[in-house]
């Protein structure tokens, strides 16, 4: 490596694909989003891609072992440009079944429990674990030129911010320490959700109900409601509606990111 200012360049032109996570509320359609973008394959630690035409491993991810081996496969020659990882909050128990497998009890078998290990060690351990997958990832995103999509489910978990009083909040379904790993990791974090309005229950009721069509909405950056980022000063909210091929989504990247993003749409939709 050359750390001379002659060897100083825009950082522009150091893109390299993208690296997505993406939540959303159980049902929205989170794996034919990322389905949509190019030629996808999917490892799948929960089975629930039946209903989608897509390239995918044939068996689930049962053990942090098949998760390695997948990337290293995919280290290999073939025709896909986006991995999609289904889903993420699936495969930390993965993870955790590996630490405990290092920690035997006294009669050889694996701790029943990530938390059986004691205050808090299993997840930092598990650490280590994480970090060797996101390196995995990207030595395909470097050597593969493959953007990544990490699907997770959304919880709502309760936000003690340290300048004020607590709240609720949408996050992705993971044990806090995984969580700040993979968000860190992320360029971009999308939150999916429904549009929602708030109607009036009556004219003597102080009491409001929710109402909504199905519509589907993307936020792109934080608000006290969901975590959400992104790196390309995106629109704070990307709605598609129904669109079943998400081409709103395309369309804002393609125009934030502009021609360093390689792949707006999947070889269908391009043909």
């Amino acid at each position: 490596m050359s750390f001379t200012l002659q060897s100083v360049v825009s950082s522009k032109t150091l893109y390299a694909p993208q690296r997505f996570l993406l939540y959303g509320v159980q049902g929205i359609g989170k794996t034919l989003c990322a389905s949509t973008l190019a030629s996808p394959i999917i490892l799948r630690t929960e089975d629930g891609t039946s209903a989608i035409d897509v390239p995918t491993f044939p068996d689930l991810a049962r053990t942090y072992e098949d998760v390695t081996q997948a990337i290293s496969a995919l280290h290999g020659e073939h025709p896909y440009r986006t991995l999609v990882i289904d889903s993420v909050d699936w495969m930390e128990q993965l993870v955790w079944d590996h630490v405990c497998a290092k920690h035997p009890d006294a009669q050889g078998h694996p701790l029943p429990s990530i938390e059986a290990i004691g205050y808090g060690k299993g997840y930092i351990e598990a650490d280590a674990y994480w970090r060797y997958i996101q390196s995995g990832l990207d030595s395909l995103r470097f050597k593969k030129g493959m953007q990544i999509v990490i699907i997770a489910h959304a919880e709502v978990k309760t936000f003690c911010p340290p300048d004020g009083d607590q709240y609720d909040r949408y996050q992705p379904k993971l044990q806090k320490r995984a969580f700040a790993l993979w968000q860190e990791w992320a360029d971009e974090v999308f939150f999916v959700n429904y549009r929602r309005r708030m109607i009036d229950n009556g004219q003597n009721s102080r009491s409001k109900r929710a109402e909504g069509d199905g519509a589907r909405v993307i936020f792109t950056s934080e608000r006290p409601a969901y975590l959400a980022k992104n790196r390309w000063s995106m629109p704070d909210e990307i709605y598609v509606g129904q669109d079943r091929t998400w081409k709103p989504l395309h369309d804002t990247l393609r125009q934030c990111i502009g021609e360093q993003y390689p792949y707006p749409f999947t070889d269908k939709q391009e043909a």
